[in-house]
């Protein structure tokens, strides 16, 4: 059997004013990508599938840009050129299937649908039209129309923390399995609710998440015909028609008791839509009356600045925070260019006045002006601790922040790193020679995602409230094509 695999992944930011070129983008092609095999990511989720049943994989492109603005559409082409290209020799060499890696809540300067248009492109290719269509997705991608009526397996992960993203594609790579040797081809159904939730609201391990994933799960063993259910808990900073909270379903035979499951998980949702919007803590109440009796690790934890949903990971109420109130042993990572190349020049030991934090995000006071002093420097290189870290999900065990460097003004420790690195895993600060369990404060920049590795570690966590273009205050948001009415948005019963 013949299998094409592909892929490209974006999380597209409608509101921090930014576009994602092709310089965001990291590009794995033909033996690139088949060199992911092992890597624990959703490609090779696939390839482990592959080897195991004796495919022929014709190898594409994989686009990777994680979290970032809204992509450039001439990425989207570029990519869409390749594929073309691609299938029109792979189909009359006798292609038999068709497997897609995508992230589900992509946006391009031209199209609010790009995975949607994508499998269209791929249905109306001569030879294509028929071929199953297969692909695992973030379980923050925004469910479309258009990309169920075109695949025929959609399945996105189970569990965020993303945990789960290499076992996905494996699930979904043994349903494509299954239609091979069956014949059978089943069908997808989704239903969108009029639910916009934060990405703070979909943590798999509390509600609302949590019931709707365990009702997915009984779906799975008692209604008839059904392969697989997932829940789509949407990105709710892209900002076009199909964000938000949505369901699918695959299944074979009968459509009737998948599509009443469906209407089944949506009543469910709308029964729990408060649940998704969480509260959030008073950083200068948490600084003022919690940290002075805390025995840390003790997590801050600022999701208006989450750099895994496309937040600029350089913003400073929490740095000034610790600063104010004058934290010993406190620590932060922020993502900062030109802060790392400013220290080239300064030995190891030495102290400058370095500008930090503040430039990427006009809702920020701006840099942060600190001496400090310089305690090492880095190619920023490390390899995940856990290889079923949220980041491995796409990006593999392989992380690369770019050059780094650690710096240290009075009690406070703080990374700069030259690329936005989401603080999923631990081996992020233990390969700059810092001991995070030996930390009493951490400045966070996430949502939900750290959890799988700072939990273990942390006395006391707070979520706190931030400036940033990730706010769990989706009324703040210059909202202008998402459907409505949605929830929080309007007043809906």
């Amino acid at each position: 059997m013949k299998v094409l695999l592909a892929g490209i992944f974006n999380e597209s930011h409608s509101f921090t004013g930014g576009v994602t070129g092709i310089a965001g983008f990291r590009i794995s092609r033909g033996d690139e990508l088949l060199a992911k095999a092992g890597d624990g990511s959703m490609v090779d989720g696939f390839l482990s599938v592959a080897a195991r049943e004796g495919w022929d994989v014709v190898a594409g492109s994989f686009y990777d840009a994680g979290a970032s603005g809204t992509a450039d559409h001439a990425v989207f082409e570029l990519f869409w050129e390749e594929l073309a290209t691609l299938l029109a020799r792979a189909i009359p060499d006798g292609l038999d299937a068709i497997f897609l890696v995508l992230h589900g809540a992509m946006v391009t300067t031209e199209h609010p649908d790009p995975e949607g248009e994508l499998m269209r492109r791929i249905r109306a290719t001569p030879g294509a039209e028929a071929l199953p269509l297969y692909a695992v997705l973030d379980l923050h991608g925004n469910l479309s129309a258009a990309m169920g009526e075109h695949a025929d397996c959609l399945v996105c992960y189970r569990e965020n923390p993303h945990i789960d993203a290499c076992e996905r594609a494996v699930h979904t790579a043994e349903l494509l399995a299954r239609c091979l040797k069956s014949g059978v081809r089943p069908r997808t159904y989704v239903r969108q609710a009029p639910i916009l939730w934060p990405p703070t609201g979909t943590g798999t391990a509390d509600a609302p998440m949590r019931e709707l994933e365990a009702a997915a799960r009984r779906i799975e063993r008692e209604v008839p015909g059904v392969l697989t259910a997932s829940v789509w808990a949407g990105y709710s900073f892209a900002d076009v028609p199909d964000a938000g909270v949505a369901f699918s379903i695959v299944a074979e035979g009968d459509p009737a008791p998948a599509r009443a499951a469906l209407d089944e998980l949506a009543e469910q949702a709308w029964s729990l839509r408060q649940a998704g919007l969480p509260d959030e803590h008073d950083l200068e109440e948490v600084m003022r009356r919690i940290l002075p009796v805390a025995r840390g690790p003790v997590l801050l934890v600022e999701p208006a600045d989450n750099i895994g949903g496309g937040a600029p990971g350089d913003c400073t109420d929490v740095l000034r925070a610790m600063l104010r109130h004058d934290v010993e042993g406190g620590a932060v990572a922020i993502a900062d260019a030109a802060a790392v190349a400013a220290l080239q020049a300064v030995p190891i030991g030495a102290t400058a006045t370095l500008s930090i934090g503040g430039k990427g995000s006009p809702l920020d006071p701006g840099p942060v002006e600190l001496e400090i002093e310089l305690v090492s420097r880095s190619d920023g290189r490390f390899t995940l601790e856990d290889r079923n870290s949220h980041y491995a999900s796409a990006h593999g065990v392989n992380a690369e922040m770019g050059p780094s460097a650690v710096v240290r003004h009075r009690g406070v420790t703080i990374l700069l790193t030259t690329l936005r690195m989401p603080p999923f895993d631990l081996g992020q600060w233990r390969s700059q020679g810092v001991h995070p369990e030996q930390l009493a404060v951490i400045g966070v920049k996430a949502a939900v995602a750290h959890r799988r590795a700072y939990d273990k570690i942390a006395a006391a966590s707070y979520t706190v409230k931030t400036r940033g273009p990730c706010s769990s205050d989706l009324m703040a948001l210059p909202f202008r094509h998402i459907r409505r009415p949605i929830f929080p948005l309007d007043a809906l019963e």
